[in-house]
């Protein structure tokens, strides 16, 4: 059964155009090809990655953040309560005002007691700035060097200037030692963001992050097997090319540097406009969807393959949006920038709307404790 499924998997007339197949791929005469059982590689290495990550964060990123004044969180921890820390685990962490009132019911708690418990309870399980600040220097670290690696392994070659190049002798098209760890160092560090997504902090675009990862990871894995290393080495070096303009701009954001984050995150959005909108589909997608099909037939490979890069634009198209909303929100009314499109967590602005709740009552009934007004003003508790 496995045997089959694998024959019909692998078969010629899927992964290569007519007349072409595996055999093209075998060494011979001192050329070395890439083949499917190099990926292996990268699942140590993915290891290796978290490993890496761990003492990074530890020895580097942690002094350089209390360099840069980030300090860990003091968060207020809540009273533990197990009818209301089963509704918060099981049902909501957001009650509603019928909730609440059955929930009073149920604990003796005032309303104003029940919604204080629940906002100090999400807040226990919100990240720190600590941490943020320490997933964002990982990442700032690899995409620079990532960057630097591949503009190194391309700058000589020629279809980084001519896309039409990397079709050039395809499908026999030997593979460099450069290009080799290219594409194992990357091909380990998403698979290594897929291992650690249970642990990162979890942002509002989670699902589209976890799409991208995995569509990265097929591309990467089949562009290696069919040989298409050309094209998608010039995919990996677009991609690497904004990202740590990011990862930095929000280092600087947790650190409370609002110009420098402000700036850098301008001059992300204009090279992630550029680099996503304009030489991805129009330079990269041409030259792997209409200029192919001058060379030879149509084949499934050369679908699998394109369709993975359009889920990747639908991606920065979604991701573009967002980026420029902020950019002009800076631009037009000099806010400072908050990244809508990684950076807030889903209870900021739940957070918000119940501090300022709190604000109102206070405004209205004067200062409360424990869900009671406090008539001695000089001496009210600080929440």
């Amino acid at each position: 059964m496995l045997s089959e499924l694998s024959d019909w998997f692998w078969q010629e007339r899927l992964w290569f155009p007519e007349g072409l197949g595996w055999a093209d791929l075998e060494d011979r005469d001192g050329r070395v090809y890439a083949k499917a059982r190099d990926l292996w590689v990268a699942l140590p290495l993915s290891l290796v990655f978290l490993l890496i990550r761990q003492i990074f964060e530890r020895t580097v990123a942690t002094p350089l953040a209390s360099l840069l004044g980030v300090k860990e969180t003091v968060r207020l921890k809540v009273p533990h309560n197990p009818t209301l820390e089963s509704f918060y685990c099981n049902v909501t962490k957001s009650p509603t005002q019928s909730s609440v009132a059955s929930l009073c019911k149920q604990t003796g708690y005032s309303a104003r007691q029940v919604q204080r418990w629940f906002r100090r309870r999400r807040n226990q399980d919100r990240p720190s700035l600590l941490k943020k600040f320490r997933e964002a220097s990982w990442r700032f670290m690899f995409y620079l060097l990532a960057f630097i690696i591949g503009l190194a392994s391309l700058i000589d070659k020629p279809w980084l200037y001519d896309l039409k190049a990397m079709w050039e002798g395809f499908p026999v098209l030997t593979i460099l030692p450069s290009q080799y760890w290219y594409y194992m160092i990357e091909l380990a560090f998403y698979g290594s963001l897929l291992f650690s997504v249970a642990f990162d902090v979890k942002r509002k675009d989670f699902k589209e992050q976890i799409v991208h990862h995995v569509a990265t990871i097929l591309l990467i894995s089949f562009s290696w097997c069919v040989n298409y290393i050309r094209a998608g080495t010039l995919i990996m070096l677009v991609h690497d090319s904004s990202d740590y303009f990011l990862e930095s701009a929000k280092m600087f954001n947790y650190a409370g540097w609002r110009h420098a984050c402000n700036y850098i995150f301008i001059v992300f959005a204009a090279v992630f406009i550029v680099t996503r909108l304009i030489i991805f589909p129009f330079g990269i997608i041409y030259c792997t969807w209409v200029y192919p099909v001058t060379i030879y037939k149509p084949f499934f490979g050369y679908y699998f393959f394109n369709g993975l890069l359009m889920i990747l634009q639908c991606l920065h198209i979604f991701w573009a949006v967002l980026i420029i909303r902020i950019a002009f929100r800076f631009l037009s009314k000099h806010e400072k920038v908050d990244d809508d499109r990684s950076d807030k967590d889903e209870t900021d602005e739940s957070e918000e709307e119940e501090e300022a709740e709190d604000q109102n009552y206070v405004k209205k009934n004067g200062p409360v404790q424990n869900g009671h007004a406090v008539y001695n003003n000089n001496h009210s508790k600080t929440e």
